[in-house]
């Protein structure tokens, strides 16, 4: 039997949602990035991007996240994407529920990978709230850790 990496599977089984999680900092993105090279990556961060610039307003935190889930669902449903990969910080189970709804909704397979690298929060997250989210987090059933 041949066997198959993480990607050449996701590529012959395809309509595979990746949901990257883990702490500001853990690289989440840089790994979400290496699933989906060509795009069809979503963060919830990139709603506080203008230009180049990250503008974060934690009063947009709702907006953000609906955004997100909204953009993951026209990719999935676009017809153009087997792969799609969506990376949060998602500390808690429910976080993380709607994009599984919407994957078993459309008959997508999801695979959840925790990232626990430890970089330097690209975005500026001061420790104690690093911290706060670290105390929350959830370990979640068949999630793999890298």
């Amino acid at each position: 039997m041949k066997s198959f990496s993480c990607y050449s599977m996701a590529e012959a089984i395809g309509n595979i949602l990746y949901l990257v999680r883990g702490l500001p900092g853990s690289g989440k993105s840089t790994y979400a990035k290496t699933l989906v090279p060509t795009g069809a990556h979503f963060e919830a961060d990139q709603y506080f991007m203008k230009g180049q610039k990250y503008n974060f307003d934690p009063t947009k935190l709702k907006d953000a996240h609906a955004e997100c889930l909204a953009r993951t669902r026209k990719a999935m449903t676009s017809g153009s994407h087997k792969i799609v990969a969506v990376s949060n910080t998602f500390t808690m189970k429910w976080e993380m529920q709607p994009y599984i709804d919407l994957a078993k909704s459309l008959g997508w397979t999801v695979h959840v990978v925790r990232t626990t690298g430890k970089y330097q929060s690209i975005h500026g997250v001061p420790q104690d709230a690093i911290d706060r989210m670290q105390s929350r987090f959830e370990p979640f059933a068949g999630e793999v850790i890298k």
